[in-house]
This record gives structure tokens, sequence and C-alpha cells, in this order.
């Protein structure tokens, strides 16, 4: 009980040691100063650049608004940055709820104030909580600011957020005006070490040139500071009179392109302040990039901005196959539209909404809908205006989107991998070894063949897949047919391994894949039809010497005891001239197929590695020893004899049918 009263004369103590004393109210700037991370996202190297980009954002919004034609950016040795714009510069009349403070102290020492609220004087700007200027006097060790305003000239000097100097009129200026910002970030703030990167602040100016034409942007940096692979010039006038076209156009020179023209156009929303920007290219290496931008500002994570975009480009291509009855065209999605697309996208908006201070991520709904229903609009007129180009990129989405459903075919297939502690796909009898090494699977044609091999196998090595009548013929199919034909995907189930881009050798669950059909045209037919699915969907398969054909006898010869398999009719007849006595009969059966022939010489004709015989399937060269070659000329081969173009057979058929000699119908 002691303990107890103890425990609670503590517990009494310490809440009466909490009392109003404790209650801490930050002032002025000193919440930047405990909290930098929620203004500008943290301490590091990140962070203190996003102090430049606040400063140079204000003077864009100056440059945007149409009052500022010139921006210089100057980077000394020693870590301090100067942004100057020839815009109206700051107010330094006393603030009329701060009668003793000009504004332009109470914009750089207060936060939430500015002239970007009630949208009188900044119709679209990047800066609109009031917090920009005025965090980064918070955060520098030293700041210094002038004005040129009315042909006068004023200067204010502060430290860490508090001015070291009054508001002072330092001279008379007839050429200049506008405002003069020269701040270092503390030392005592930033994580030590953290320096300026000449080659960032550099590409932050080059994007605010291109991101609004009518901007010049002049960049010194001390050359003590140009070192190391990709350094900025020291000098350089930044000026993109194309604006983000033109930009795209020359970071793509180098790159071939799908489509000669690009998408590339401009758009003011109707009956609300603001615009869209907008430029789009499809490399052939489909390595896309999507750059996007509000009021000037990066949106690296994105928003609804581009969300809207998407929209409008998938639905527009959408639109115009559905015109061309490309049916397939329904199951596009945006990624398969832009997803290798190189994009360069702008919006100007009034009163924008961001997530966070250091506006990553655009969140203003309006902007949404503004952009899906301005760039629509153009995106369905440069459709139909050029059709060549729109049927490239059609062809490429589609491309894109037949890739997306095998890559997800697939990766469902190796969720279901074959193994003997999973159900196996289809009528798989599965050998008993668990290591690749030595086993066979055997690929025959019904539920008959499939019974007499599974009686005549070896079940420790030897697996038996039936397939049901003639598979799809791939060369001449959609992929949307493959995927969904149920023996196709048995066969890619049981051996394991993916299928084109996605095919991994080391997953393939057998040695040997052997085609084994009956000896007759219906079983060269399909034994075509198998051979044309490995070669267009697992071609290394072929390539490394894991194909096979069996080759089963199609006549029994016997007579008193002896006992031999005759493989084709002229074999049969070399057999009976030379193997056989001429002065006793001799008895001749013909298998039907696979399935009539009983398992004790189906094992011992066809199954049986130490007396069976096998074919092994190879891309063969012809004339050439180049693999490119002999690629390209099996293509044509397969695709002549297998695709979609009966005149192709036809042709072949007409060129070959002299050669024919015996013909078993």
């Amino acid at each position: 009980m002691a303990q107890m009263a103890d425990l609670f004369q503590q517990s009494a103590v310490r809440k009466k040691d909490y009392t109003a004393k404790d209650i801490e109210v930050l002032e002025g700037l000193e919440p930047v100063r405990r909290r930098p991370g929620m203004y500008i996202g943290g301490t590091d190297e990140n962070a203190m650049h996003h102090l430049a980009s606040e400063v140079l954002d204000n003077a864009m919004d100056e440059a945007v608004a149409g009052h500022a034609t010139l921006i210089e950016i100057n980077l000394s040795k020693d870590n301090q940055v100067t942004v100057t714009d020839n815009g109206r510069g700051i107010p330094v009349d006393p603030h009329p709820n701060y009668p003793n403070k000009s504004a332009l102290e109470v914009i750089m020492t207060t936060l939430h104030s500015g002239g970007k609220f009630g949208g009188r004087v900044y119709k679209t700007s990047g800066g609109l909580n009031g917090v920009g200027v005025s965090v980064v006097n918070a955060l520098s060790e030293s700041f210094i600011v002038e004005v040129a305003r009315d042909k006068k000239l004023w200067t204010q000097s502060y430290s860490r957020g508090e001015p070291i100097t009054k508001l002072t009129k330092t001279g008379t200026v007839s050429n200049r005006r506008g405002t003069l910002v020269v701040f270092k970030p503390d030392t005592m703030i930033f994580d030590e070490g953290n320096k300026f990167s000449p080659i960032l602040l550099y590409r932050i100016a080059r994007s605010k040139a291109y991101l609004f034409e009518g901007v010049r942007i002049k960049w010194k940096c001390h050359n003590s500071l140009l070192t190391g692979k990709g350094a900025p010039p020291e000098e350089d006038e930044l000026h993109f009179p194309e604006g983000i076209k033109g930009y795209l156009s020359s970071v793509t020179e180098a790159r071939e392109m799908l489509t000669d023209t690009f998408f590339a156009g401009s758009a003011s929303f109707t009956g609300e302040e603001g615009r869209v920007d907008w430029a789009v290219c499809w490399p052939e290496d489909q390595e896309g990039l999507f750059n996007s931008y509000c009021n000037t500002i990066p949106t690296p994570d994105g928003g609804t901005h581009e969300a809207g975009f998407r929209s409008s480009l998938t639905k527009g291509l959408k639109a115009y196959a559905e015109l061309k009855n490309v049916k397939k065209a329904t199951a596009l999605i945006a990624d398969d539209v832009i997803g290798g697309a190189c994009i360069m996208l702008s919006v100007f908006i009034k009163e924008p909404q961001f997530q966070g201070q250091t506006k990553a991520k655009l969140s203003s709904s309006n902007a949404a809908r503004l952009v899906e229903s301005f760039v629509r609009d153009h995106f369905d007129h440069w459709l139909s205006g050029d059709v060549e180009t729109a049927n490239q990129v059609l062809d490429m989405a589609l491309g894109r989107a037949e890739e997306r459903q095998q890559k997800k075919q697939s990766r469902h297939l190796a969720r279901k991998s074959a193994t003997k502690k999973l159900r196996l796909p289809g009528k798989l009898a599965d050998c008993t070894q668990t290591s690749s090494e030595g086993t066979e699977l055997f690929i025959v044609e019904g539920d008959s063949a499939g019974g007499s091999a599974k009686q005549a196998r070896n079940r420790e090595t030897q697996a038996i897949l039936p397939l049901r009548g003639k598979i799809l013929n791939v060369a001449s199919a959609s992929d949307e047919k493959l995927w969904a034909n149920q023996e196709l995907k048995n066969l890619i189930e049981a051996l394991g391994c993916g299928v084109r881009q996605h095919y991994d050798q080391t997953k393939l669950r057998y040695e040997k894949i052997i085609i084994m059909t009956d000896a007759d045209v219906d079983g060269a037919h399909i034994a075509s039809l198998l051979m044309t699915f490995f070669y267009r969907e697992m071609l290394q398969l072929i390539e490394n010497g894991n194909l096979f054909l069996a080759m089963p006898p199609l006549y029994r010869l016997s007579q008193r005891g002896t006992i031999i398999y005759a493989m084709d009719d002229d074999h049969r007849e070399q057999l009976l001239k030379s193997a056989f006595d001429k002065r006793s009969k001799v008895e001749v059966s013909r298998f039907k197929g696979l399935g009539e022939m009983p398992p004790p010489q189906l094992r011992e004709t066809t199954m049986d590695p130490a007396k069976r015989l096998l074919m092994r399937v190879l891309v063969a060269p012809k004339e050439t020893n180049r693999k490119s070659d002999q690629k390209r000329e099996t293509d044509q081969l397969v695709e002549q004899l297998m695709g979609r173009k009966a005149e192709a057979r036809f042709r072949f058929i007409q060129e070959k049918a002299t050669q024919i000699r015996n013909l078993d119908l």
C-alpha cells in the first residue's frame, strides 16, 4: 500500500509540473528554423536546392504575369546564389496592417504573406501559401534584397530571418527595375558539406526558360565550381522560342522516332484563367519520360494534370481505333499509349492545390477536367489529320498491350508452376524425378496415344502430356486467342520456363521436349503446329537443343519370329528385299496410330532411349553462317507456310509440287 501511495504521489507531482508555462508559442520565422522539414522537405542537399527554386519561382511569376522578360541567376564560389529579375519590384511602402514595417519586410519575415492570395496581382503563380521567400530568409545565414522601383533603389539585409538593417534608399536608377535577392544557406541548418550543384541549378534554370517562352534567363557560375563530367557552361543565355516543344526536340534529336511529327500544342482554358502546353513524341526504343509542371513548378510525383493528360490520349486513341473497327483497342490502357513516350506537360491554373509545401504533386481536381477536355480535342484532330502517323501510334500501343498481357500471363503461370506439390496442368502425367537432368516430356496427340504412352514410359524420367486434337496455329492467331487456348496454356505451364522475352532456361522442367505424333499426314501437321509454337514463343528452347521429334515406325514386319520395324514405305520395301527370306511370307502390319500400338511395342520402338530414333529440331543455316540471316530466312519460311496469307502457301506448293514423290493421302 505504501508503494502504491508513492506512485500516486509521484504521478501527481508530474502532473503539477506540466503547466501553462510549458506551452511554447513560436512566432515569426522560428517555426521554420525549428522544423525546416515541414517547409522544404528536410535539411539535405535537395532541400537546400529548394531554396533556390523558391526565389527563382518568384521571379518566374513576374515573367508569367507579363511584367518581367529577363531573369539572371548567379552562383558564386562561396555557395551564395543571386537571383535578379526586371519585374515590378517588391513593394517597399509601409504595410497598412504594420505601419512600422515596409511591405518588403513583412513579406520577408512573416509566414503566409504575399500578393498571391486574392488573384488581383497574379492570375497564376507558383507560390500560393506566402511562405516561399520568407522560408528562404529564415534558413539563410545572410540574405540581402534590393528593389529597383519607381527609379529608386532600396536595400535591406537579414540573417536567419531577422532584419539586421533597416530598409534603406541607396540611390536612384533610371534604367533598372525589379528585385535582386542574394542568399547563402545557413550551415547551422543544412547538413555539413552541402553545396549548391551547378549542374542541378543550371537544369532548374533551363527548365524555367522552356516552360515560358517569353522569358530569357542569364546563367553565370564561378569557374572554380565547374568541374566534373556534365558541368554547365560558365555563362549562358537560356531562351526557347518554341517552348517545351523546342526543348523536347533538342533532348531527343539523337533518337529514332516512331513518328515524323510531334503531338504538340497549347490551349487556353475557356472561361477560366490559365492554359495547358504539351509536347509528345514516341521514340523507337520506347524509353519514355514524363516531365510535368504547374505554374512552372516541377511536379515529379505527377498529379491531377497528368491524370487528365493520360486520359485524353487514351480515350482519343481508342475512339480512333473504334472508327477503324480495330476491336483489340478496347483493351488499351494509358500505359500502352504513353508508357514509352517522351512527354512534356505544363499547366497554368488559378489557385492550384499541391500536396505539401514542396509542391511535388498537384491535387487540384479541376486540373484533370480542364486538361482532358482541351487536350482531347486537339489530339482527335491530330489523329484524323495524319492517318499514317495515327496508325503508327495505334500499332505501337497495340503492341505494348499485347506485351503487357503476355507479362501478366507469364506471371500467372509462374505462380502456378507445375510441381509435385501442386495440381498438374491438364492431363500431364509427370515423372517422379525432381531435377530436370535426364528427364523427358512426350507431347502426344489425344487420350488414346496418351494412355499407351503412359503405360510404355519410364515413370522416373518420362512425363506424358496428351493434347486434344490439333493445337492453335500461333502464326496466324492473335495473342488473345493464344492465351485463351487451354491446350497451349497447359503446355506452357507444364514446361514452367515462360515465353518470349520472359523465357528462362533455368526454369525448364525437362531436359528433352519430344513431339510424338502419328507417322501420317495428320501427325506431321500437328508436329508442324507444335514446332511453330515453339519457334514463335520459345525460340531459345530450340536454340539450346531441347526440342526433338520422335520417329515412330509406320510398319511392323514379321517372319518366323523375326520382327523389324519400317519407318516408311521406302524403308519397308528395302527391308523386304534385304532382311527377310524371300521363300517365306512376311506379315506386314501398318500402325494406324500410336494409340493402336501396344505399349510394349511403343516402348521398344519410340520411347526406349537405347532403341528409339529421335530427330533434334534446330534452326539450321542454309547458305550463310550469320545468325541474323538464318533467323530471317526461317522467319520468312514459317510465315510463308504457317502465316495468315493463304496465297503464300499456294505459291510454295506450286513451286515444290514437282519434287513430290510419295503422297500419303
